[in-house]
C-alpha cells in the first residue's frame, strides 16, 4: 500500500512512514488515528523542529478519471498514488432531467415557475458548466487534502491538448503545427483511449496495433477519426480493401459495435480543451510553483522507464521534474469516486414532475447521515457480527449497511460507531502492478 501520513499534535505535516513504522506507533500508543482517507496518524506529542523533506504532486488530468502522484523528487520514491474518477456525466444527466420536467410541466395548465429571461445570471468570462466546474473542483479539493497531510512544495500537471481539427481532419493543409514532429501522435494516443487498447475486429488486447481505415482509403475512405480504429497486424491484413460490411459478415455483433463506436462524439477530449487552462489558473492560486508538461513527454517517460498503462502512473511520469528512477514497489493507489454531498430536491418526482415521495427529513440521524462509513458491532440476534461499510440512515434509527460483500438491513444506531465522515467521495483499493513479463504487449503497444 501506499506510505501513511504523519501529522503531529498541533496537526502540522511530517513526513509520511511505511505502514509497518505507522502500525508500532499505533500499538505502542504514541499516536492515534487521526482520518481513514487518506489512512493519517496523528503524534500524540509535539516533535521539537522536525526535518521534513519537500514533496511534488503530480497530475495527470481526464474527462473520466484523473491520475495523482504526490513523489519525492529527491529519491525517486512515489508517496502515495490514487486515481480519482469525476461526476460530470451524472451531473449533465441530473440538470438534462430537471430541464426536461420543467419544459414538460410548462406546456401543461398547472401551476408552474414562469422562465425568468432576464433574471438568468450573466456569465461572465471563464464561466464553466457545472459538469465541467465538478471536475476542476475535485482535484483542487485533493491538492488541498494532501497539502494538510504532507508538504507539497510544488505541481506538476499534464497540460495536454487535443487538437479537434486535426482529429476530424488529418489531410487539413495550411496549418504550421501539422509540420511538426507530433503531428499525428495525438490521433494515436486518442484512438488507443476511445478503442481501450484492443483490436477491433478480434478483441486481442496487450499485442501491437496498427491504425485501420474502416472504409479503405482504396474506395473512397478518408482519414476523418470517425473512419479510424485499432487492429492487430493479422486482421488489419485479412481485412485489406474489403468493406466492413463484407469483412465482418459473419459476426453482425461486432459490426454493429464498431458503426456505433466510430462515431463516438469527441466529448471527452473537448471536456480536457475546456479545463486545462482553468485548472492551471486555480492551482496557480495556491501559490505553489507549477511545471507543465505534455501528453508525448509524460508517454516517452513511462515507456523508457517500462511502466505500464495506468492513470496513477501517468501522473507519476508527469513533467521533466520525474526522476530518472521511480520507486513504486508495493504501491497500491486508492480509488476515489466522486459521489457528491445528496440531492437539492426536495421529494422524488415521477416522470411527470409530480412527487411520488415525502419531503425529505432530517439530513442527520442520531450523529450518523447517509454516506457514512461505520463499524457495527451488533452483539445480540440473528444478525450478531462485526459489518463495516457505508450506512443509509432512517429517522427510526434503524439503518442499512452496504459492505463491499452484503446489505444488512435494520441494524440499530446503538451498535454504530463513525469511522469516516461522509466527505462526498467513496473509496476502494486498487489493484498493485502487474508483473513486468504480462506487460510486454502494452509497452509494445505504446513504442508503435
Amino acid at each position: 500500500m501506499s506510505n501513511v501520513f504523519v501529522v503531529d499534535t498541533y496537526q502540522r505535516p511530517l513526513n509520511p512512514v511505511h505502514p509497518g513504522r505507522a502500525r508500532i506507533l499505533l500499538s505502542e500508543g504514541k499516536a492515534a488515528v487521526f482520518k481513514r482517507y487518506p489512512f493519517t496518524i496523528i503524534l500524540k506529542i509535539e516533535v521539537q523542529e522536525p526535518a521534513v523533506q519537500p514533496l511534488r504532486i503530480k497530475l495527470d488530468p481526464g474527462s473520466k478519471t484523473t491520475g495523482l502522484a504526490i513523489v519525492n523528487d529527491a529519491t525517486g520514491e512515489v508517496v502515495f498514488a490514487a486515481e480519482l474518477s469525476h461526476r460530470g456525466q451524472k451531473i449533465k444527466a441530473a440538470l438534462d432531467d430537471r430541464r426536461t420536467v420543467r419544459r414538460s410541466r410548462r406546456q401543461r395548465k398547472t401551476r408552474y415557475r414562469k422562465p425568468r429571461f432576464n433574471n438568468r445570471k450573466n456569465k461572465k468570462k471563464g464561466w464553466l458548466p457545472p459538469s465541467l466546474e465538478s471536475r476542476i473542483a475535485n482535484v483542487l479539493t485533493w491538492v488541498n487534502r494532501m497539502s494538510r497531510s504532507c508538504r507539497i512544495t510544488a505541481i506538476s500537471m499534464e497540460l495536454v491538448r487535443f487538437d479537434m481539427q486535426l482529429m476530424q481532419n488529418a489531410e487539413v493543409s495550411g496549418v504550421e503545427y501539422q509540420q511538426g514532429t507530433l503531428a499525428g501522435y495525438e490521433i494515436r494516443h486518442y484512438l488507443l483511449e476511445k478503442w481501450d487498447r484492443t483490436c477491433s475486429y478480434c478483441g486481442s488486447k496487450d499485442m501491437p496495433l496498427q491504425i485501420e481505415h474502416i472504409q479503405p482509403r482504396a474506395n473512397g475512405g478518408t482519414n476523418r477519426i470517425s473512419n479510424l480504429c485499432l487492429a492487430c497486424e493479422a486482421c488489419n491484413t485479412a481485412k485489406g480493401t474489403l468493406d466492413i460490411a463484407v469483412f465482418l459478415k459473419k459476426k453482425p455483433e461486432v459490426l454493429k459495435r464498431i458503426q456505433s463506436q466510430a462515431k463516438k462524439p469527441l466529448k471527452d477530449a473537448a471536456a480536457v480543451n475546456a479545463t486545462r487552462w482553468a485548472l492551471f489558473e486555480r492551482l496557480k492560486a495556491t501559490g505553489l510553483p507549477i511545471e507543465c508538461g505534455s501528453g508525448g513527454l509524460t508517454t516517452f517517460n513511462r515507456t523508457t522507464r517500462a511502466f505500464q498503462k495506468t492513470h496513477w502512473l501517468d501522473a507519476a511520469n508527469v513533467g521533466k521534474s520525474t526522476p530518472d528512477v521511480l520507486i513504486v514497489k508495493d504501491i497500491v493507489p486508492v480509488l476515489i469516486t466522486a459521489t457528491g454531498h445528496g440531492s437539492r430536491q426536495m421529494c422524488r418526482p415521477d416522470r411527470y414532475g409530480f412527487p411520488r415521495t415525502s419531503a425529505k427529513g432530517n439530513k442527520k440521524v442520531k450523529g450518523f447521515q447517509t454516506g457514512d462509513i461505520i463499524k457495527a458491532i451488533v452483539t445480540t440476534g440473528i444478525k450478531k457480527g462485526t459489518y463495516i461499510g457505508r450506512v443509509a440512515v432512517r429517522s427510526s434509527g434503524s439503518f442499512t449497511i452496504v459492505t463491499s460483500t452484503q446489505t444488512i438491513q435494520g441494524i440499530s444506531y446503538r451498535f454504530c460507531r463513525m469511522v469516516h465522515h461522509s466527505d462526498g467521495y467513496s473509496y476502494t483499493k486498487g489493484s498493485a502492478l502487474l508483473p513486468m513479463h504480462e506487460c510486454r504487449g502494452i509497452r509494445a503497444l505504446e513504442k508503435r
